[in-house]
């Protein structure tokens, strides 16, 4: 049975430190209006550097159609937020950073920032999550909480999202060895309110906690979603331990499928609706587990391969500095409430690639566009 050492690390090479001019622009960035960690992402790769970016944000917008300028958020504001954070312990860490788990920042829409609270060295080793039904059955609490016990006693960190039912199962049962709280909200509005006992346990313990939120942010439906994906994403794999269809749990699993992670379900019985998405993912491929063994032997082959991944891309998306007229409504016309990949929209179109994702990050940057997982988008 595999076990990482102690000291163990998911490390990507090379790290970084950010000056804090360079933290404040990332701030601004990804809290101006319509920049989502995409757009970021695609605006620094283009631009060279948050600072520039901001600067092409209001004529980007303009060409997309809006009638007034996003807001963008100010120097001041930015400094204000990260000097409240830190008098709450928080540290905001940037992708390549001490304290930004590795494998999070691999995935396509990781934050630019990620609020850290706790020990960041337990975000820096091997983790597997532990998702599931809120209202689980005596049976799946029992399982979810041996699990987690034995996957941190052979040395991986558990994460999960704080939530009632399997996710509290799991952290309780790993506070000693060391686990993740992954929040949807701001780290002073914990959700549920009564798990902030929990929490108090898991940061006395080494334990940490991230969320991409500011302070102040109550966590709403859609930002549960935007949790999930961190949780996969900062994970080896996902175990889902009982999970209704149409659940929670089960978006958490495929995005883990979508970010190239391993994918593991718990059987239950047929007769329990709260088993029946499990079942459904052992049907579709999932991994099926009935001990810890199952886990750690799964994600031996990927604790061996060295995570390689720089900080810094080459731009892998280029822009068209100005599209035609024409390109932008032959392109606007393709696109619907109903997302389209933007692979079929180069074929459709017979633009450049260049010019459709010039043309989609206008829209976005105006307020216009969605973009959805797996590469697809769709107008609001």
């Amino acid at each position: 049975m595999l076990r990482p050492q102690g000291d163990a690390v998911d490390a990507i090479n090379p790290s970084v430190e950010l000056t804090e001019a360079e933290r404040i622009d990332r701030m601004r960035l990804i809290r101006s209006d319509n920049v989502g960690p995409r757009t970021f992402r695609s605006l620094v790769d283009h631009f060279g550097s948050p600072r520039a970016a901001l600067e092409r944000l209001p004529d980007l917008a303009r060409r997309g159609g809006a009638q007034r300028s996003g807001r963008i958020y100010s120097a001041d504001e930015a400094r204000a937020e990260l000097a409240a954070s830190r008098k709450f312990g928080i540290a905001w860490r940037a992708p390549g950073e001490d304290g930004y788990a590795a494998r999070l920042a691999m995935i396509d829409d990781a934050p630019p920032l990620l609020a850290v609270r706790g020990d960041t060295k337990t975000l820096m080793r091997p983790m597997i999550a532990i998702v599931g039904s809120r209202n689980a059955s005596g049976a799946g609490l029992k399982f979810a909480g041996l699990l987690a016990r034995e996957l941190g006693e052979a040395g991986f960190i558990v994460i999960s999202g704080l939530a009632r039912g399997v996710d509290q199962a799991a952290h309780r049962a790993s506070v000693a060895s060391g686990t993740i709280a992954v929040l949807a909200g701001g780290h002073d509005c914990i959700y549920p309110p009564e798990h902030g006992d929990l929490l108090a346990a898991i940061l006395d313990h080494a334990g940490a906690a991230i969320s991409e939120m500011p302070l102040g942010h109550d966590p709403r439906a859609r930002d549960f979603p935007r949790r999930n994906r961190l949780i996969s994403g900062a994970s080896l794999g996902v175990v889902v331990v009982e999970a209704a269809h149409r659940s929670g749990s089960l978006i958490t699993a495929r995005m883990a499928a979508e970010q190239g992670r391993e994918v593991f379900a718990v059987p239950g019985s047929p007769l329990d609706p709260r088993a029946a998405g499990a079942n459904d993912l052992i049907k579709q491929g999932a991994t099926l587990v009935t001990e810890a063994a199952d886990i750690i032997n799964a994600v031996a082959p990927i604790m061996e391969r060295p995570l390689m991944h720089p900080v810094s891309e080459p731009d892998s998306e280029p822009f068209e500095s100005d599209p035609q007229s024409h390109d932008r409504n032959q392109i606007t016309g393709l696109l619907g409430p109903t997302p389209i990949s933007i692979d079929d929209l180069v074929r459709m179109c017979g633009a450049s690639p260049a010019i459709v994702r010039t043309v989609l990050l206008e829209l976005e940057l105006a307020g216009k566009l969605e973009r959805h997982g797996g590469g697809l988008v769709s107008l609001l």
